[in-house]
């Protein structure tokens, strides 16, 4: 199983990707599901993918055979970045295509700037249509994607910074991670400051990495004290009952017996 996700927010765009592909138990290894096209001072693109490891290589490769021999239409030569995800669609069903039976499917997340233009992410379906980010929904994910969710829906926003939106991501693969054994280590991080073309902010953490390990440590010790500061249960019909006659809610220091 794979995690990935991107966020295109005012300052730039985020992405984050895990390694691990998992055939069963007895057959893990690591890939690298994070691919960088472009150069400094140029349009960027980054991918990343999920699915049939086999077809995911595959399209990865066509992108960079068709960038080397200049193919009609490849990722340096589109106008405008839903052109780059119209063409990865279009590759990644070519490649499904030589294969017969189910299984080879892929999705893919395409983000990047091209110059003169805003950044952008599209997520591509193995179908080969897309969607792309919105104002209320600024981020995208593939695989397993319901574990890592929640926290986005509760910090990622347009106009938060690059440095909060990348501890948000970090921290929604390490609840990933937690709850799935087949998304792991190591953990793919880009930073891509909107207009600075230049794709090189790029963080790699290994499973013994101190700092995952440190950020995993604090965020667990956050949500523990976050969860013994909230009321106690047995407050609630006292806390209805305030609602209702206008009284409001126990303080903190009020205790669980009868109030004033």
């Amino acid at each position: 199983m794979t995690y990935c996700a991107a966020a295109v927010l005012d300052a730039g765009i985020i992405l984050v990707a895990d390694s691990r592909t998992n055939a069963g138990v007895d057959n893990v290894s690591t890939y690298s599901k994070m691919h960088a096209f472009g150069d400094a001072g140029g349009s960027q693109f980054i991918i990343l993918s999920a699915g049939n490891l086999a077809t995911t290589q595959s399209v990865i490769g066509q992108v960079k055979i068709d960038i080397r021999h200049g193919a009609d239409t490849n990722l340096f030569n589109v106008q405008h970045m839903v052109e780059a995800a119209d063409y990865l669609g279009d590759v990644s069903l070519e490649q499904q295509n030589r294969h017969e039976g189910a299984g080879f499917e892929a999705s893919f997340i395409v983000a990047g700037q091209i110059l003169g233009h805003k950044p952008h992410a599209y997520l591509v379906y193995p179908e080969g249509n897309h969607i792309t980010t919105s104002e209320e929904t600024p981020y995208l994910q593939i695989g397993e994607l319901k574990y890592g969710q929640p926290i986005l829906d509760r910090i990622i926003q347009p106009d938060i910074s690059l440095e909060t939106a990348a501890l948000c991501f970090l921290v929604s693969m390490d609840s990933t991670m937690r709850s799935n054994l087949s998304v792991g280590p190591p953990i793919e991080l880009m930073v891509y400051e909107r207009d600075s073309q230049n794709a090189e902010r790029r963080y790699r953490f290994e499973e013994t990495s101190s700092f995952l390990r440190d950020l995993t440590l604090s965020w667990d010790n956050a949500l523990k004290k976050a969860f013994a500061s909230l009321p106690p249960i047995s407050w609630s019909g006292q806390w209805d009952q305030g609602r209702r006659e206008g009284v409001g809610e126990p303080r903190a220091d009020d205790g669980p017996g009868p109030r004033n």
